[in-house]
């Protein structure tokens, strides 16, 4: 590593040469440096806007799943069993599949000797558990801050190493030249001193593990201070894959977090009320007279917890879709209530679903309220609550239907390289699931994915960056324009809070899991309106708020290609699958009470084996589909595999 100081705008800047910057701290962005360093490649740092945020650290759900292949029973499973798993999720890249499956044990093993407390019998058995989408019992877990207690572990690791982390730093651009990554622009996020306002990196290799694009939305369960930066990575030219694929569920809004598992099969009361919390209602008895079958789809909520198209009729989804109509459209508030049973009566547990009845009664959870059932099943999740300053005893529960994770993201071949040479993007930042994917898969994928990205650069791509003199002919120009972006909004005024709200709520309202054509083609032009016209519109009265400005311009950059994936899907004829509903109006209604505007057809999977990527380039977005990348079933001869791995590792 070395570092000098130049002269930008005015700005005496420092550029820190490394061969590769890792940006993000979650548990895909510490993985990939503990491993580039065990690998043999030390010339590497970690920048992180703050080390203690993300999604990795301050998330979770009752019992948080990690996804892997079967390490107990005698039930049958192999790689290649669960690579179909994985595949059939749809639109999901075969070799991306083989990988994961592969090297989910390795990763796995990994982090039990770093002293993740996953659970095993007397006999050595890592005890699994068949979560959504799992024909196995692949899913183990470690209680509900599964992720926190990797990345607590991840970063002991990283610093037992001695490995640079600068922190405070937000990335406001991806330096890239003809399809090459040369290095990254940050700002500091204290701004304190104007030669420290901006720091540089030059770098040959980028591993960009900066989470899902959060900010887009204002409805969503990722923590607070977490927002992605896709954007970024949109304007530096990399590609996108399977944006349209999100996950969405419900989740408390103050404090961010799944009301999955106990939390829906306790049976709380839902109510509704006006804005500013009178009116109250029990709004689900006006659609569900049958107080049994209500009572059924909200413990079937705690399964079913995602929202999925397929589980609207005969499933649970539908609650979603009912809570999505009184926030969104009826614009009124909904609140779990742990007090009372829904319809205010005693609960007839013989007149549940089956399914429902035998649980209880195995939890021995037959209680009268839903506080006593929640607590005798799950007292950590009503400790979560309580720590937090919310007693679910006392008060109601605020809930929406919020964005949870994005299947889709930037497209990367089996070593988690994008198109742009020497970025690669690992975690959820990256595109690796397709429509559906089982519970846990996303913290292997984080895992595995970072751990081939390691094993690349120290096989392929070492030595140092590029000199001063080259690398600032490749990005100078950048450098300026993205300095001026937010120098020159300073001003007497400040937009930039309001525009920001403005342009997330609008998101979460026409591009979450109800879409529908005519207002989501209404909305991009909307964003392309407010990008083309960003400096003029965009006012900030104080310097420390220049970092809102790029977060602002990053936000509408990522708003406006994922929406134009929307509508480029839509336009090639595609309904409804996965967690959203697309409207149609040659749809139809599933039940008779929801308004016809929420007519759909189901899609009949004939796409599952094409997958959408994006350029985004000028303002404007240009599209291609491609057949996945199959799942190849070959018969590997041992003498052979040996000998390619002896010459050169299998890095190929």
């Amino acid at each position: 590593m070395r570092t000098e100081t130049i002269q930008i705008n005015g700005f005496n800047v420092k550029i820190h040469n490394y061969n590769t910057i890792v940006v993000g701290t979650g548990a895909a962005g510490l993985n990939a440096a503990d491993r580039l360093f065990e690998y043999g490649q030390t010339d590497i740092a970690i920048v992180t806007e703050n080390i203690n945020a993300g999604t990795s650290r301050n998330t979770g759900s009752d019992k948080q799943t990690y996804y892997k292949l079967t390490l107990s029973g005698n039930r049958p499973d192999s790689v290649g069993e669960m690579a179909k798993t994985l595949f059939e999720g749809g639109c999901m890249d075969g070799d991306l599949a083989i990988c994961e499956a592969a090297s989910s044990t390795q990763c796995f093993y990994r982090l039990v000797e770093m002293g993740i407390p996953f659970p095993k019998n007397r006999y050595g058995e890592y005890i699994g558990y068949k979560t959504d989408h799992d024909p196995r019992n692949r899913a183990t877990s470690a209680g509900p801050y599964t992720s926190k207690t990797m990345t607590e572990c991840l970063e002991k690791s990283v610093r037992s190493k001695n490995i640079r982390i600068y922190d405070k730093l937000q990335c406001i651009r991806v330096l890239t030249n003809n399809q090459k990554s040369y290095g990254l622009m940050c700002i500091s996020t204290n701004m304190v001193d104007p030669d420290e306002r901006y720091v540089i990196f030059n770098c040959k290799n980028i591993v960009y593990a900066t989470g899902g694009p959060a900010g887009i939305y204002s409805d969503v369960s990722y923590p607070a201070g977490h927002y992605g930066s896709s954007g970024l990575a949109f304007e530096a030219g990399v590609m996108g894959k399977n944006l349209t694929e999100w996950q969405y569920g419900l989740a408390s809004i103050r404090p961010r977090w799944n009301v999955s598992g106990t939390y829906m099969q306790a049976i709380p009361k839902m109510i509704s009320t006006d804005m500013q919390g009178g009116d109250g209602k029990e709004f689900l008895l006006e659609y569900f007279p049958d107080i049994s079958v209500l009572l059924s789809k909200i413990f079937l909520k705690g399964y079913q917890w995602p929202f999925d198209i397929q589980k609207v009729n005969q499933g649970s989804s539908i609650i979603d879709i009912l809570i999505y109509i009184e926030t969104n459209i009826k614009k009124r508030r909904v609140f779990l209530d742990y007090r009372e049973n829904p319809g205010n009566k005693p609960i007839d547990f013989a007149q549940l679903s089956q399914e429902s009845r035998e649980y209880l009664k195995a939890a021995g959870a037959e209680c009268q309220t839903p506080i006593e059932r929640l607590k005798h099943m799950n007292l950590p999740a009503y400790d979560f609550y309580k720590e937090r300053g919310i007693d679910l005893e006392i008060k109601p529960l605020e809930i929406a239907l919020c964005a949870q994770h994005n299947n889709g993201g930037l497209s990367v071949n089996s070593w988690w390289e994008t198109n742009i040479e020497g970025f690669f993007a690992v975690g959820e930042v990256s595109g690796t699931h397709g429509v559906y994917r089982p519970g846990g898969t996303a913290l292997n994928a984080g895992q595995v994915g970072s751990m081939r990205a390691a094993q690349y650069i120290t096989e392929r791509r070492t030595g140092t960056s590029v000199t001063t003199e080259v690398f600032l002919k490749k990005s100078l120009e950048m450098i300026k324009n993205t300095i001026m972006l937010g120098e020159s909004c300073l001003s007497n005024e400040n937009t930039v809070d309001a525009l920001y709200k403005q342009a997330t709520k609008r998101m979460s309202l026409y591009g979450g899991a109800i879409r529908d054509k005519d207002r989501i083609n209404q909305v991009m032009k909307e964003v392309l309106k407010e990008l083309k016209s960003f400096p003029a519109s965009v006012k900030i009265d104080k310097i420390i708020d220049i970092k809102k400005v790029h977060r602002l311009y990053d936000t509408l950059i990522c708003q406006f290609v994922y929406l134009s994936a929307m509508a480029d899907y839509i336009e090639h004829g595609a309904h409804s699958r996965g967690s959203v509903l697309y409207t149609t109006p040659e749809g139809e209604c599933p039940y008779e009470f929801l308004p016809e505007t929420f007519k759909f057809k189901l899609d009949n999977g004939s796409r599952n084996n094409r997958i959408q990527e994006v350029r985004f380039q000028n303002n404007q977005c240009s599209f291609h589909w491609r057949n996945v990348r199959e799942l190849k079933e070959e018969d590997y001869f041992f003498e052979n595999v040996w000998r390619i791995y002896r010459e050169n590792k299998s890095v190929y």
